[in-house]
């Protein structure tokens, strides 16, 4: 694979940690993760509100619907993307945040299944371009030994959005929620006048070579093989909150704990724990000066705490359940790191197109991981014929984990790369 540098960009990089770039970013991927996680929040009271109250047709719609709304993102990261490297970042990261604030505002007024499923895919489609311009954006700005304390305080910030999100699911209902989650994605817009364009971009725009070539990454072989990994490292994260997250309820009965188990509750201690993963992970990648070593340790660390989910609470109470779910979080909390590897990995050119296709397909796994889960559960049913969710959990958890450790294992280091490059070939 054939490289050009390119020279110093006329624009000097940012030095510090809270230019507004990496604020704009921060506080973008906040309202980016309120609304990408308030359905899962707000999946039982906004169902039964709709009129759908058998306990089997709130989880068979609930999944419906998440899987709508991956589906987006899966058709957004792809749009944002290209249109990241060929229109710009800052294009991108105020795009997708006016798509997903009136998507979300759009969303308080539903009135049936059909309206809600439709608005979860525009809205996914929208959530899918901020953390990837976002990222992109604060990795060229920033100077290289700084970058990754830059995109940790980016995740640091943005995670924390689900906390707020199950706070006003609780106290102003499902409805309010979302015109919440809209108005401050709509706010979020008046700081666009403070940030300027990546330097990196408006080089790569003078050098005569394509931007924004999502097919390109499919004509290189050693390319392609780089983007799989790099996909695949973001699974494990999706199948712990997309299954084990989401479907908290279902599992609380399939444990038998003892007391009611809410989603929204688990999604709150969960994303909880995120925030002192991204914040653990970034920093463990500077110290170690490794992102793949640090990758490894957060991958094994969540395959103890998902085994831990599944077979060591059986009987517990709630307090318990919740206490595994917030050090679950902790566990899953290389979001942002995994983002900013996949930066790392390509040049100017195709940047923004993996850095926003390759957390949006990982979190549109969740699209292939939801049927597989229930067709695993059903073929492992027990006489009763009620579906294994312990045994389809554990299956499913290791095919993640297992992926996801020989990619990261696999690719070159990134950590203090220069990215001031182009793909050509």
């Amino acid at each position: 694979m054939a490289r050009i540098s390119t020279p110093p960009t006329s624009a000097p990089k940012t030095t510090g940690l809270l230019s507004a770039a990496v604020v704009v970013a921060a506080l973008g991927y906040f309202v980016d993760i309120y609304d990408l996680i308030l359905f899962s929040i707000v999946r039982v009271p906004s169902l039964k509100d709709l009129g759908i109250t058998a306990a089997a047709d709130v989880t068979n719609l609930g999944t419906h619907l998440i899987s709508m709304q991956m589906g987006g993102m899966l058709l957004g990261g792809i749009l944002w993307g290209v249109l990241g490297d060929k229109r710009g970042r800052l294009s991108v990261l105020f795009g997708s945040i006016l798509l997903y604030s009136l998507a979300n505002i759009a969303n308080g007024f539903v009135q049936t299944i059909d309206q809600y499923a439709w608005l979860r895919l525009i809205a996914g489609i929208g959530l899918a371009g901020e953390l990837g311009a976002g990222i992109t954006l604060v990795a060229e700005t920033l100077p290289k030994e700084k970058r990754g304390y830059g995109t940790m305080i980016v995740a640091t910030v943005g995670v924390s959005g689900a906390m707020l999100a199950y706070w006003v699911g609780e106290v102003l209902g499902w409805r309010n929620a979302y015109f919440v989650g809209g108005g401050l994605g709509l706010a979020l817009l008046v700081l666009r006048v403070s940030v300027f364009e990546s330097g990196m971009f408006e080089q790569a725009k003078q050098q005569g070579v394509a931007r924004g070539d999502f097919f390109s990454l499919f004509t290189n072989g050693p390319r392609l093989l780089k983007y799989i990994k790099c996909l695949l490292i973001g699974v494990p994260l999706w199948f712990v909150v997309g299954i084990l997250i989401t479907l908290a309820p279902e599992f609380g009965r399939a444990l038998g704990i003892q007391g009611e188990v809410t989603a929204g509750l688990a999604v709150f201690w969960c994303y909880f724990g995120l925030v002192f993963g991204d914040f653990a992970s970034g920093t463990i990648s500077q110290l170690l000066r490794s992102r793949n070593r640090a990758l490894q340790l957060f991958l094994v660390l969540c395959g103890l705490l998902i085994a831990v989910y599944l077979f060591g609470i059986r009987g517990a109470s709630p307090t318990v359940f919740y206490a595994v779910c917030f050090v679950l979080g902790i566990s899953v909390g290389f979001w942002a790191l995994f983002v900013t590897v996949a930066a790392e990995q390509f040049g100017t050119n195709l940047r923004a197109t993996v850095a926003t296709t390759a957390p949006n397909f990982a979190r549109g796994s969740v699209v292939g991981l939801v049927p597989l889960f229930n067709g695993i559960a059903a073929a492992m049913a027990g006489p009763s014929g009620t579906p294994n969710l312990i045994g389809s959990g554990a299956v499913v958890g290791v095919l993640s984990l297992l992926v996801a450790f020989w990619a990261v294992s696999t690719l070159p280091e990134s950590y203090g790369k220069d990215l001031d490059y182009l793909e050509v070939s």
